[in-house]
């Protein structure tokens, strides 16, 4: 059980309970003449302090709305852990402490990870936390070990992706308030999973980001990112909050780890980059469990992943893009380089963990990425779908379907799963959901506006996956994205199918990772057959797969006595799966 010491994280910023029963107000407001906090029983000022601080100890009591006020406006507390309504208005005390956590729970190590990617909105029809724990004893029984859960940060609207973030430290409050999130967590470990969450370091959203408006040192003068303003990571306030922010979930909500997006937008000129120092905080702590650290990083760096680096794992979209465009055959935009061999693609990525690994590639702009050859495979997380895969096609189309060969699909799930990288799972994938997951938001007036355009015109140039956009501010863009449940007899067979390949993977290759995270590898293909070995010691993992037809093969020999075999009559896709073991019985 936990303690009223570590449940609660004391940040910097925001408001945080003292053991006398007060509240410590703290703002960084280095351009403010006068800050003030507004309680129910009144306006107090804070005192100006060193580096451009403000602060002040008051009564208070958890529950009360406060908001900050600079320079006589209002604004919400930019590190509230909740909000009384949506964005713009007051802020919530929460005393963290008060939470009764009902699991004892000791985390599970990287090697176990079979990772399910979830949307609390549309994950289920009610889009709460309260509903998706009600859905985790079935992810338990499919074979998922972590769930991760798209950002939860409070966001201007009801629906959105969550990655337009304005309120990093306070959940949605459509999801639910923070004890429900805390409840969706110790239901999750009740059950032997972990919790992973997305968080968003790299820009803040445009609707609900009153930072720029009294706090203009919080972003750099020159600097933009993809999303808006860029931040200024090199000054300490700054860099605290978001590193902090790292800290708070982890302690706060006793999660597992975290996926950090886009980290190739953290543009920062600080001696310690923002993001090494943000893994070497969470490495500092004691936490009594293991914590996982992943990247999304378009850059293909292996230097994060080493023995001595803080980071666990990265999402490895080449892996996808090799899958992808054998299976459908698109060949624009950044799939182009992917689709001139993608089975000497697939091929790669069975041995290096990354495709592109800083060699020149056909149809790429430039060269990207390092040599990922001496990384552990668990450094890779492979999926054959996820939310920016699905969710940026003008349509929303999941693989299964664009793909009318379900033996294919079922082949290129084996491989992806019963490899000895890490597997993830999207949501609704696992059952063959009927549901696209499209691009929603619930801006009003002239951002609505400007995210209808902007959609509309970045599919425009495209043909497979671009096209007529549904209108991403209709509320029934996000209700079609609603996952459902398995109901036809396919459904539940691929789900089932999933379930076996997933036992097979706890049984077979976990226990290999156990000991050796690093084994030694050796691909051969020939024609569309792909044979790779890892050869972890007294054990040897071989998957064979044949890829479609090619002139020429020789044809597809399973192995004898395979732990899976996967064919069909119709189709050129085939795989097998074999253990060889040493050790005695």
């Amino acid at each position: 059980m936990a303690t009223a010491d570590d449940a609660h994280f004391a940040k910097s910023w925001g408001a945080e309970p003292l053991p006398d029963g007060r509240w410590c107000f703290s703002l960084w407001a280095p351009e403010a003449r006068e800050v003030a906090v507004a309680l129910p029983a009144g306006e107090i000022p804070l005192e100006s302090e060193a580096d451009g601080w403000w602060s002040i100890e008051a009564e208070a009591a958890p529950g009360d709305a406060y908001r900050v006020l600079v320079d006589g406006t209002a604004y919400p507390d930019p590190a509230a852990r909740a909000q009384q309504g949506d964005v713009h208005g007051p802020s919530l005390l929460v005393d963290p402490t008060a939470f009764d956590w009902q699991s004892a729970w000791s985390g599970l190590p990287w090697h176990e990870a079979v990772v399910y990617e979830l949307h609390l909105g549309t994950f289920t029809e009610a889009g709460t936390f309260a509903a998706a724990a009600r859905e985790l004893p079935r992810l338990r029984d499919l074979g998922v070990t972590l769930v991760e859960l798209l950002p939860v940060a409070q966001f201007d609207g009801q629906r959105g992706w969550g990655y337009d973030g304005v309120l990093p430290y306070a959940p949605h409050n459509f999801y639910g308030s923070p004890d429900d999130f805390r409840r969706f967590v110790d239901a999750a470990h009740a059950l032997g999973m972990g919790v992973l969450l997305d968080v968003v370091y790299n820009h803040l959203g445009p609707s609900g980001n009153y930072l720029p408006a009294w706090c203009p040192a919080f972003f750099h003068p020159e600097r933009r990112s993809p999303w808006g303003q860029g931040i200024a990571y090199e000054a300490r306030p700054v860099r605290d909050y978001f590193i902090e922010n790292a800290l708070y979930w982890l302690t706060e909500y006793r999660l597992d780890g975290l996926r950090l997006d886009a980290v190739h937008a953290i543009e920062d000129h600080s001696p310690v980059h923002f993001l090494d120092e943000l893994g070497q905080r969470v490495r500092a702590e004691a936490w009594g469990r293991p914590i996982h650290l992943i990247t999304e990083d378009e850059r293909n760096l292996a230097r994060y992943f080493t023995a001595e680096a803080p980071f666990d794992a990265t999402w490895n979209d080449d892996w996808h893009h090799a899958v992808h465009c054998l299976l459908t055959g698109e060949d624009e935009a950044y799939y182009a380089p992917f689709a001139v061999d993608p089975l000497a693609d697939i091929e790669t990525a069975l041995r290096d963990g990354y495709v592109e690994q800083g060699q020149h590639r056909k149809g790429a702009r430039h060269a990207r990425g390092e040599p990922s050859g001496e990384l552990p495979c668990t450094a890779f997380v492979n999926f054959l779908g996820n939310h920016d895969q699905v969710g940026n096609r003008a349509q929303g189309e999941r693989l299964h379907q664009l793909v009318e060969d379900r033996t294919a699909l079922r082949v290129v799930t084996a491989l992806t799963v019963l490899a000895p990288f890490v597997p993830m799972i999207f949501m609704g994938d696992e059952f063959l959901t009927d549901a696209p997951f499209l691009f929603f938001a619930d801006f009003t007036g002239d951002l609505a506006a400007a995210v209808r355009k902007g959609r509309a015109e970045e599919f425009a140039q495209f043909k497979a996956f671009g096209g007529e956009v549904p209108d991403p501010i209709s509320p029934q863009t996000f209700r079609v994205s609603k996952i459902g449940a398995p109901g036809r007899k396919e459904q539940q067979d691929h789900q089932a199918f999933l379930r076996h390949l997933l036992a097979l993977r706890r049984d077979h290759v976990v226990p290999l990772l156990a000991d050796n995270a690093r084994p030694s590898v050796a691909v051969k293909r020939d024609g569309a057959v792909i044979e790779a070995a890892w050869d972890f010691g007294p054990a040897r993992l071989t998957l064979r797969a044949r890829l479609g037809a090619h002139r020429g093969e020789q044809g597809f020999a399973p192995h004898e006595d395979p732990l899976i075999l996967v064919t069909g009559e119709d189709s050129p896709f085939a795989f097998s799966a074999a253990l060889h073991t040493d050790r005695p019985e």
